[in-house]
């Protein structure tokens, strides 16, 4: 019981870090930039908003986006994240149905509980490479804007991968762990059967020499 609650927390975890992650990826407001100085900005009120896939200006009168289509153009960091975020939103798909298929309360024709320790062995090495590529982005895409512009603050597309990559990171961590190793699969080296007239317990033989010795 408490396996399947583990795995269930995984999977839920696991789940909300995709979307937030996918929020994040479809979202344009990643950091907010200063074209002037900082006291300059808060008088005029006017700030700009850069993401994947556009820079906007906003102000209390107006709410400008352009969108960035030169793909050859784009700073390094611009590109990278692009392809790590599109690539963590791909992998989810997967991953989640991997992990679904591998829940006790799932059953598939012909399957075992081998399969299923695979499907949820894949589904969360999936869910920690998401991780890994939502973490590189959301760190080194404020860190080029900061060097390219004056960064002022972060802005809600970035909290919102962080909290993503976070719970994937935690999701696939609690997945691995709980089926590294299964204490409800008993072992065969380590089964004892009794014997009535020893009184003792003593370990199973293979199955080809315990029928030799019954017939015996």
């Amino acid at each position: 019981m408490a396996h399947m609650c583990r795995q269930i927390t995984g999977s839920v975890a696991s789940c909300a870090g995709w979307v937030g992650v996918i929020i994040a990826t479809a979202t344009n407001d990643w950091v907010r930039t200063c074209d002037y100085t900082v006291a300059t900005c808060v008088r005029m009120d006017e700030l700009g908003s850069r993401g994947l896939w556009a820079e906007c200006v906003i102000s209390p009168a107006l709410y400008h986006c352009v969108a960035l289509n030169q793909i050859l153009t784009l700073p390094a960091y611009v590109q990278t994240s692009r392809a790590l975020m599109i690539c963590a939103c791909l992998l989810g798909l997967p991953a989640m149905l991997l992990v679904l298929m591998s829940m006790p309360c799932v059953r598939l024709h012909n399957d075992t509980a081998a399969s299923k320790h695979r499907r949820a062995l894949v589904g969360g090495i999936l869910i920690l490479i998401m991780a890994v590529c939502g973490i590189v982005s959301t760190v080194w895409f404020p860190v080029g804007a900061h060097q390219d512009d004056g960064l002022m603050s972060f802005g809600f597309s970035l909290y919102s991968g962080w909290v993503g990559s976070a719970l994937c990171l935690l999701g696939g961590s609690v997945i691995l762990c709980c089926h590294g190793s299964d204490p409800a699969t008993p072992r065969r080296e380590n089964s004892f059967y009794y014997s009535r007239q020893g009184g003792t317990a003593t370990p199973l033989d293979p199955p080809a020499n315990h029928a030799k010795s019954a017939h015996v």
